[in-house]
């Protein structure tokens, strides 16, 4: 089993959201002693925006009359979607930033998603080809959004999410949520008991799952 433990947050040590990525893969790695992880900071080695460089993929690798540079992105974009297509456990760190996920995770999605490889269309419309993998989504926020009808029509982070992996082909997605983190220590407090108890419940299910298999 492989497992991608991505990472997206830019406060270091200080991030939330890392902590329970952690958390997240330690608890997967007790219960799959076999478990390949791969890991990715996005906030440390974060692929450029996509340009009219960097959109190589959308050719065949290799391709005739590329330059050296677009070349280059292409074998960006390429290594970046084999090691998510080759994944069966996605941990994804995801804080919200300013209603959104972070800039440098709009980028990696950017670069994986492509046609042929994890979604294709077809004469009836968009298809997965990415199917079949768990993704578990560490989302963090400095406010309270998912009980507060006023401001869940601003939640453009964990909504986004869904979305692309579910135009991914991926139905398995799972949110370890910890919100109102900026609210005060009690807050946050609360918010981070909250997320270990989801968290200890994902710990059960694959430790089920595990004996099952």
């Amino acid at each position: 089993m492989r497992l991608l433990h991505i990472d997206s947050s830019a406060l270091g040590v200080n991030s939330v959201s890392r902590q329970l990525t952690a958390r997240i893969v330690a608890q997967w790695r007790a219960a799959h002693p076999d478990l390949v992880v791969e890991y990715l900071d996005l906030a440390q080695d974060a692929p450029s925006h996509l340009s009219l460089e960097s959109l190589g993929f959308r050719s065949a690798p290799g391709a005739q009359g590329q330059t050296e540079v677009q070349r280059r992105e292409n074998a960006i974009s390429e290594k970046l979607v084999s090691q998510f297509v080759a994944a069966d456990v996605v941990v994804l760190g995801a804080p919200m930033y300013n209603f959104s996920v972070p800039s440098q995770l709009k980028a990696w999605i950017d670069r994986v998603a492509q046609v042929g490889r994890t979604f294709k269309y077809t004469e009836t419309g968009p298809q997965g080809l990415a199917g079949g993998k768990t993704v578990i989504v560490a989302s963090t926020r400095g406010g309270v959004y998912s009980t507060n009808p006023a401001l869940a029509g601003l939640d453009h982070q964990e909504s986004y999410l869904k979305t692309v992996f579910g135009f991914f082909g991926i139905t398995d997605v799972q949110f370890v949520r910890a919100e109102g983190v900026a609210m005060g220590d009690a807050a946050k407090a609360k918010a981070l008991d909250a997320a270990v108890v989801t968290i200890e419940a994902l710990e059960t299910e694959a430790a089920e799952a595990a004996l099952a298999a």
